[in-house]
């Protein structure tokens, strides 16, 4: 698939670059629509890092896979890219796929960088080639705890998540936070998307009297659940997280998304540092919002600590980005032994005529 993908963007001779750099996020199933956001930003960071020489004066080919969110599949990408010599890598999204590729890469010497998963785990095994762009679900959870406790401390709280790891272990560290500050849910519950009874649900909230819904899942459940909420009269305060921060949650919910509290990472077009990016991808028609911008600014570390180095290699690569920093969309950032940006972890948000900006 890189051929054509090389072809497309950099015309005939593309074909013959040297530096093959792997794309992994899902273009299929639950969470496609973010995948496509990381996407576009690579591809757009791409573009401007050949148009300025490429990645240690060679240009870049990407070869694109998909992961489809799922951890066997994951591991089937991260082994086609080291059989194929593919050495560095943009990618994955979902924690549970990063989990699994990244044992693959970190034992065959590949740099990956996750513009998306937030997995503690990720990154707190150090291994030295794994590295995220993204925010951290401990720094989540956090966060989230304290808008819970703050604006609603005398509200009763549900806190909900599926048997995603990025669910799960987001309504966990929401939980074990909001706890430790001294206030307590009053459900702590497990849906099954696609199989539990939404309506049972509802009703079940509703007869409890919650009237804060924490959700720790992806949009699509979400989307759903808030329109159907609605629909049945029933309009707690809901609150979603990173996983809900893509345009097709306001196309699920519809006007009941309106007021939606969420957790993201920093609002990157407000950046200007990021502001020629902006600039180009919305000559495009492109919306940098949500991971776009994030998966911009993965391709462009994976650039600047090469250009730095002068070289390609990825061990010179990794060392590099754990050594030096960088300019990037993100800021002036670098990353720490664990594999962490230094970057700001997130922000608050609320969903108003189907978009989000932040909260107040």
């Amino acid at each position: 698939m890189w051929l054509a993908i090389g072809a497309l963007l950099y015309g005939p001779g593309a074909a013959r670059a040297d530096v093959t750099i792997g794309v992994a996020v899902p273009r299929t199933g639950a969470v496609a629509g973010i995948g496509e956001q990381v996407l576009q930003g690579v591809q757009a960071a791409v573009r401007d890092a050949n148009a300025r020489g490429g990645i240690a004066g060679e240009p870049i080919v990407l070869d694109v896979q998909d992961d489809a969110c799922d951890p066997s599949q994951a591991m089937a990408v991260a082994e086609r890219f080291v059989r194929a010599g593919v050495r560095l890598v943009i990618g994955h999204v979902c924690s549970s796929a990063s989990l699994a590729a990244s044992d693959v890469y970190a034992a065959a010497g590949a740099v990956m960088i996750s513009p998306a998963s937030n997995a503690a785990r990720l990154t707190d095994r150090g291994l030295p080639t794994i590295f995220r762009v993204s925010g951290r679900e401990d720094d989540q959870g956090r966060l989230s705890a304290t808008v819970l406790a703050e604006r609603f401390r005398d509200k009763k709280i549900a806190i909900l998540y599926d048997d995603t790891p990025l669910s799960r272990n987001l309504a966990e560290s929401t939980k074990a936070n909001l706890n430790k500050i001294g206030q307590n849910e009053t459900l702590f519950a497990a849906i099954v998307p696609g199989q539990t009874d939404d309506a049972a649900l509802i009703k079940r909230l509703q007869g409890a009297g919650i009237e804060v819904v924490y959700y720790g899942g992806h949009y699509q459940e979400m989307g759903k659940l808030v329109r159907k909420a609605a629909e049945a009269g029933y309009r707690p305060q809901w609150f979603g997280t990173s996983g809900i921060a893509t345009k097709e949650f306001g196309s699920l919910a519809g006007p009941a998304s309106d007021g939606v509290l969420m957790t993201f990472n920093p609002d990157l077009r407000r950046k200007p540092e990021a502001a020629a990016a902006v600039k180009a991808l919305q000559a495009d028609g492109i919306d940098p919002a949500g991971f776009t911008l994030y998966g911009y600014a993965a391709l462009q570390a994976l650039v600047e600590a090469g250009n730095f180095a002068k070289s390609t290699d990825p061990k010179a690569i990794a060392e590099t980005l754990h050594s030096e920093r960088f300019n990037l969309v993100l800021g002036n950032v670098g990353f720490d032994q664990k594999g962490d940006v230094t970057a700001p972890g997130y922000v608050l948000y609320v969903w108003r005529d189907g978009v989000f900006t932040y909260a107040n």
